[in-house]
């Protein structure tokens, strides 16, 4: 079983930042994709940013230029960082860690953003 945690959800104003972090228990460098999701209330879940086993990252296009997917190996940990955020921004996230053999899920965290 891989322990998947996020953390560092809030609320925040339309144009501010916020960074995610999502703790894994199992070594990241051997896990094939890393990734954060978002649902919205009464939207599909979707996928956000992913980083994979060599480094490559991708983006859903409306984040694309605001927010940064990394990972540090060292402390099997992977960061969102959000930047000028939106309203449609608004969203549970989730962090995900997916390989041929397993696909484990966060619990979530919630990010609002409102004025």
């Amino acid at each position: 079983q891989v322990q998947v945690v996020e953390s560092g959800g809030g609320l925040v104003q339309p144009g501010g930042s916020l960074r995610l972090s999502c703790t894994v228990s199992k070594d990241i460098s051997t896990i094939y994709q890393m990734s954060w999701f978002r649902q919205a209330p009464g939207e599909e879940r979707e996928l956000v940013a992913a980083i994979f086993r060599g480094g490559t990252t991708h983006y859903l296009y409306s984040v694309e230029g605001r927010f940064t997917i990394s990972r540090d190996v060292t402390k099997n940990t992977v960061a969102l960082q959000m930047n000028d955020l939106k309203p449609d921004d608004t969203a549970i996230y989730y962090c995900n860690a997916h390989n041929v053999d397993f696909d484990y899920w966060g619990q979530g965290t919630q990010v609002t953003v409102s004025s």
